[in-house]
């Protein structure tokens, strides 16, 4: 693998990626842009080069249609100068879950977990066997919090936390560094795109302040990088009083609360 190998980072059109974009291209890495608008990344492509000198490709997918996706997972698996996958395309739903239509639900699903995994699991084998590379995956705080009110959105950034925990503990081993990203709110576009008036949420983070933090989670090698948490110490407690229960899953019986009364 390059001693700077090329980036592939999806939604890389605006926002987050397109952000993840201008730093890696700055660290001096190739980069392979995917979203669905072209112009955009062909700009942004154009911008980067004349700044950095770095070789950009673009390749416009829809990561929900299931021919596009296999074009990228083929560029994944074959192109062995890849050596980071920053998996952040993703969408949200605004309005409660009654109110969501089941197609609308379903694309959210397909793109922020389905994709998620398919893509990294196109990428997995080649670096295990390369024994290095890296996937960052962009999850969410929101998956932390039911209490958020966005039921399916955070339980699909619920699934790239446990997704991307469970990768690095199988993965870590083999020299592959996973990454999960969890961001509060960020000013990017998927608040519009989810009819969601971003300047009515009480406090929001500019994303080149986000991504720059979780680079620098990056360059630590964090296994879960969270821009926002100001005490370290809470995430630890919160893990080991998780990892605390976990002997007293594994029983025989249900527990004595559960069992009828002799």
């Amino acid at each position: 693998m390059a001693e700077n190998p090329t980036v592939l980072i999806t939604g890389a059109s605006s926002g987050i990626g397109a952000t993840y974009a201008d730093r890696f291209a700055r660290r001096g890495h190739d980069l392979v842009l995917v979203a669905r608008d072209k112009e955009r990344m062909e700009a942004l492509a154009a911008r980067l080069h004349g700044e950095t000198g770095v070789a950009i490709d673009i390749l416009q997918a829809d990561l929900t249609d299931a021919r596009d996706l296999a074009v990228v997972e083929t560029r994944l698996r074959d192109n062995r100068r890849i050596g980071v996958l920053v998996n952040n395309a993703g969408a949200a739903l605004g309005g409660a879950f009654v109110a969501q239509a089941a197609n609308d639900v379903g694309r959210l699903v397909a793109l922020n977990t389905t994709a998620v995994a398919r893509l990294a699991s196109a990428v997995a084998p080649r670096f295990a066997e390369a024994g290095e590379g890296a996937i960052i995956n962009i999850s969410s705080v929101v998956g932390l919090a039911p209490e958020f009110g966005m039921s399916v959105y955070g339980a699909t950034k619920a699934f790239v936390t446990f997704l991307s925990q469970g990768l690095s503990l199988e993965l870590g081993p083999k020299g592959v560094y996973v990454q999960a990203v969890l961001p509060a709110a960020t000013r990017t576009e998927i608040w519009e795109r989810a009819s969601i008036d971003v300047n009515t949420l009480p406090v929001v983070m500019e994303v080149g302040e986000l991504v720059d933090a979780a680079l620098v989670g990056f360059d630590r090698r964090e296994s879960v990088t969270i821009p926002p948490l100001q005490d370290a110490g809470q995430w630890d407690a919160y893990q080991a009083a998780r990892q605390a229960i976990l002997p007293g899953l594994r029983q025989e019986h249900a527990a004595a609360r559960y069992q009828a009364a002799l």
